[in-house]
């Protein structure tokens, strides 16, 4: 059996793991249903300062033993280890470009991001393989980090375990509102003030107008604020952080799913989205046109295109149904153990000795 050792950093829980550990987790869970062993290589001393935790983990790697076929280290786990004599092969396994994201952020988190993406950009230089998620990933791997020709694996969603939770949790949109569903963690670049801005364009539209915002995080306050200055606390219900059950009931009941980013390595929330087969109001920018196929895509920074994007559903059941049909069918090549299979196959091509399991067609993988 082929052994990988998984190296992250990343909270091993969606409230602080966000995305990221949200596909982490799939990956693993994936591989090992295929019959790869994976192990989890994750920090045994913590701080209340991510950054300081990541950056210790990361140095006593350095007299850490590492045996099986390969280590994959996710984001920038791994940078000191990645250039160590004698060492398995490596792989830098990047789910979002720091570098790129840092840009939206200001003051202690824009620091502590910046020493972040450095640290990444060693990672993948120092890698033996690069595999990120998206084009639009490696493109920005290049640019901001020198990184060329990095192989390309897609996010991945059990859709098998979310089509059990939507069955398992049963609801249905309301005929007496319109209902727009958001999902993600409160940071800057998810954008969540455009949609609040839409929702005041929208106003005198739809008047049953509902928008459903599930998460937390570091913007809360600063978007509880503007929405009571911008007067739409009726249409706007903060769900904040909730079980799966409750976001399978949550995805069942909306019309309308909705995230404004301005920046998106990939999304995961889109495919899970598109597995409860809703149609999907977002922004034409970063890796979000690459996932989102079937779709109102908009300008980015503009609330008035985006009230016009959930306007044009609004009033158009067919299209919205049409999206939807669309998304469920584009969302099967996401499905956890096709894109488990592309990783396997990337992996194998620099660390000989992990082998494909038999029966596994690779190629029908993508």
């Amino acid at each position: 059996m082929s052994l990988l050792q998984f190296i992250t950093a990343v909270p091993w829980d969606v409230r602080r793991g966000s995305g990221c550990y949200v596909g982490t987790r799939t990956l693993v869970d994936a591989l090992r249903q295929l019959g790869i062993d994976v192990g989890l290589i994750t920090p045994r001393i913590t701080t209340p300062v991510y950054t300081a935790t990541r950056v210790v983990f990361n140095q006593t790697l350095r007299w850490r033993h590492f045996s099986g076929d390969a280590t994959v280290g996710i984001d920038a786990d791994g940078y000191a280890i990645a250039d160590k004599r004698g060492r398995v092969p490596h792989i830098a396994c990047i789910k979002g470009v720091l570098g790129d994201a840092v840009r939206f952020e200001q003051g202690f988190t824009r620091a502590s991001m910046a020493l972040q993406a450095r640290l990444e950009a060693k990672h993948a230089r120092r890698a033996d393989r690069v595999i990120t998620v998206s084009q639009y990933c490696a493109g920005r791997l290049e640019e901001l980090y020198g990184v060329k020709n990095a192989a390309i694996v897609p996010e991945l969603i059990n859709l098998r375990g979310w089509r059990q939770l939507f069955q398992a949790n049963p609801a249905v949109p309301d005929p007496r509102t319109f209902t727009v569903l958001s999902v993600c963690r409160f940071y800057p670049r998810k954008r969540l003030d455009m949609l609040l801005g839409a929702v005041v364009l929208l106003r005198d539209h739809i008047p049953q107008l509902e928008v459903r915002i599930v998460g937390g995080g570091p913007e809360y306050q600063r978007l509880k604020q503007l929405s009571s200055e911008l007067r739409v606390e009726r249409a706007v219900r903060w769900v904040g952080d909730v079980s799966l059950n409750q976001l399978a009931a949550e995805y069942n009941r909306s019309d309308v799913f909705c995230l404004p980013s301005a920046q998106e390595g990939f999304g995961i929330v889109f495919l899970e989205a598109m597995a409860a087969e809703k149609p999907i109001v977002a922004a034409r920018t970063a890796a979000v046109p690459e996932v989102v196929r079937s779709g109102i895509l908009v300008e980015p920074e503009d609330p008035e295109a985006l009230a016009d994007g959930i306007l044009l559903l609004y009033r158009d059941p067919d299209l919205r149904k049409s999206l939807a049909v669309a998304g469920l069918r584009h969302v099967e090549q996401f499905d956890m153990h096709r894109v488990a299979a592309r990783f396997l196959s990337e992996v194998a091509r620099i660390a000989p000795a992990v082998k494909i399991p038999p029966g596994l067609n690779v190629e029908h993988a993508s």
